[in-house]
Parts: structure tokens; C-alpha cells; sequence
């Protein structure tokens, strides 16, 4: 049984790391966030410590660090995007190996500085990219590796999670924070293509806004057609119909992959090759960190030739600026 403690406790995601942490029969034994909306710690590790302030966890940590018997063995970092990097030193500096969610840093030079602290440690660095783990996604990389090593696969991606105004208020609307709709939604999906399809030859953008981002990426062995959207008035009408606010779509040179199911439980599964010691490092998410950032201040190009048809639809002033 390995000890855990778990940053951002509050958050959205935090539940499924609580989920892998006790369904991998393991402890959590302390936990952290500025917000105390954590009730549901009680379904899993009702005995855990908690606290609100930094200062008293880090001293907590201290404390069990020196205890050898208490010392934590994982420490999880489900905080906001931009306070990752902080956090994933905080938990070597402590002697803890670290699970990070995505993305693990928003510039690829602070994942640099992480691997040279890592190398002086005698801990690893894993970070979440759980769409490798999802059996459609493996067995679509596995037909890829299979077909003509000079064919280009025409690949279009959709992928709408619609946000209210709620969003724009915290630090995910902010893009020094999160790293805007792509490193936020998008750092999934840009680490499976590159995966699959091969290191990106050249990339276009065609919109980078408050609510939705697309472009084209010129992958190895794909053209990939890309839209990313939080904003419910992009959704297409069936998903409209079927009163879902969230679509989800990858096209295959035409043909539908079907990933929708199977989502549930990845956490857990990445739990597992993690403390396997087949966890993804830091060098395996370099590739779309480089990319996130590249797009993200990348200038916006006139749509021609090649673009994703969602990005002819009308664009929204912020809902804050009038």
C-alpha cells in the first residue's frame, strides 16, 4: 500500500484521482486546496488530514517526510494549470514521486528545468494523458502502424464542452493561467494525434479566441482539421436534438471513430501503469507541450484552402466586455 497526499482536492478532476488512489488500494493521507467544497473526500478517505492554507500542508509534509514510516509515496497535483510546475517541485523536493494532471507545465522550458530536478532526484514525474490508455485510441494507433508508411490520413477533430459564464471568471478563462483552449481542452488530443500520426511537420491556425480555437496540423502521416470550442452555440444540431452539451467527433479518412464509451475508469488505468513504474515522463509529453504553446501564440490566418467548416461560424464578444 502506497501513501498519498493530493493538491487541488476541490477541483473538477480531483474525484477521479481519489477513485484510482483507493480503487489501486492505496492511502491517501493528507490533502490540499484553498477551497473546502472537498466533502467528498468522505467517499473514499474520511480519515485523511486537510487544509486550506499552503504553509500548514507544507509543514504537515515536513513532518511526514521525516517520519519514515508516514513518508508520501505519490503526491497527486490536480491544482490549476499554471501552479503545476510549482507543485510537481514541491513533490520532488519532498521525496515524492508526482501524478500530474494535464497539462504538466504551460511553457516547454519549465518541463525542462522539472526533468533536471527530476534527473537529481530519486523520483519520476508521470503525468496524465489517459486517451493512450483508451482501447479504441490503441487500436486505431495499431491500424495506423500498420498502413502504408507514406499514406496521409485526412483527420478531422471536434471537440465541444460547453462552459457557462462561470468559466471566465476563474483562472481557466485566463489564459496566463490555464493556457487557453488548447493547453485547457485540447493537450489530449494534441498528444493522441502526435501519438498515432507522428511529429508535426507544420501548423496553421485559423481562430484563437476567448471561447473556441482551430487550425490544421501537418502531421507525419495525417492532415488533421481541428476545432475546439467551449461555447454551447457551436454545438451542431444533433447534438443540439439529443439536448447534450457536449460533442465529441473523430473522423478517420472518413470514417467515425467511436470513443465516446470507455472513459470512465482511465484514471484508474493510468493509476496502474504508474505504480507499475509504465507511467508517461516528461519526455513523452514534450511534443504537445511544444505545440499548445506554439498555437497559442501563433497569428491567426485568413480561412482558405484547407480549413475545419466550424471555423466559418460566427464569432461571440466575450460575455464580460460589452
Amino acid at each position: 500500500m502506497k501513501k498519498f497526499a493530493l493538491m487541488g482536492v476541490a477541483g473538477f478532476v480531483a474525484p477521479r484521482h481519489l477513485k484510482a488512489i483507493k480503487h489501486t488500494g492505496n492511502e491517501l493521507l493528507s490533502s490540499y486546496d484553498p477551497n473546502d467544497s472537498v466533502g467528498i473526500i468522505d467517499s473514499y478517505f474520511p480519515k485523511a488530514k486537510f487544509f486550506t492554507e499552503f504553509e500548514r500542508f507544507d509543514r504537515h509534509i515536513e513532518k511526514l517526510r521525516l517520519d519514515k514510516q508516514q513518508s508520501i509515496d505519490y503526491m497527486s497535483i490536480c491544482t490549476p494549470n499554471y501552479l503545476h510546475d510549482a507543485h510537481v517541485r514541491f513533490a520532488l523536493r519532498n521525496g515524492s514521486h508526482a501524478i500530474c494532471e494535464k497539462p504538466l507545465v504551460l511553457n516547454p522550458w519549465n518541463a525542462e528545468a522539472l526533468a533536471k530536478l527530476e534527473a537529481d532526484s530519486n523520483n519520476k514525474v508521470n503525468t496524465i494523458l489517459q486517451l493512450r490508455l483508451h482501447p479504441s485510441i490503441i487500436a486505431l494507433k495499431e491500424k495506423i502502424a500498420h498502413s502504408p508508411k507514406d499514406k496521409i490520413h485526412d483527420v478531422d477533430l471536434t471537440y465541444i464542452t460547453s462552459r457557462g459564464n462561470w468559466y471566465y471568471a476563474s483562472w481557466k478563462g485566463a489564459m496566463e493561467k490555464s493556457g487557453g483552449i488548447c493547453s485547457n481542452i485540447g493537450i489530449h488530443f494534441f498528444d493522441m494525434l502526435i501519438w498515432i500520426f507522428g511529429d508535426v511537420q507544420k501548423s496553421t491556425v485559423h481562430l484563437m479566441e476567448h471561447d473556441r480555437a482551430s487550425g490544421v496540423l501537418h502531421l507525419q502521416n495525417a492532415n488533421v482539421r481541428w476545432f475546439l470550442s467551449i461555447n454551447s452555440d457551436t454545438l451542431p444540431q444533433e447534438a443540439i436534438d439529443q439536448d447534450q452539451r457536449t460533442f465529441r467527433t473523430i473522423t478517420i479518412d472518413n470514417e467515425a471513430l467511436e470513443f465516446s464509451a470507455g472513459f470512465t475508469d482511465l484514471h484508474t488505468e493510468s493509476y496502474k501503469h504508474i505504480l507499475s513504474g509504465d507511467g508517461f515522463g516528461i519526455s513523452e509529453t514534450l511534443k504537445s507541450l511544444e505545440l499548445a504553446h506554439q498555437l497559442r501564440h501563433a497569428t491567426p490566418e485568413v480561412l482558405k484552402d484547407e480549413y475545419h467548416p466550424f471555423a466559418k461560424l460566427p464569432s461571440v464578444n466575450h460575455p464580460f466586455k460589452r
